[in-house]
């Protein structure tokens, strides 16, 4: 759970856009995104290759 505390004088907006900035870097909407459906191993390694070749070729060998 994400605790934000208020400061004295803080606006609830400025609060929220605290609490939203603190949410986006724990990741956590894309791990329940990621564990919504189960992806297979040979899946998922199959996935990383073809990423890694498709960043490869549209980028070259930086």
């Amino acid at each position: 759970m994400l605790i934000i505390n208020i400061k004295e004088g803080e606006s609830i907006d400025r609060a929220l856009k605290r609490y939203k900035r603190k949410f986006k870097s724990t990741r956590l909407l894309k791990e329940i995104r990621r564990r919504k459906n189960f992806v297979k191993p040979s899946v998922e390694r199959r996935n990383t290759i073809l990423n890694a070749e498709y960043r490869k070729k549209m980028y070259g060998d930086v």
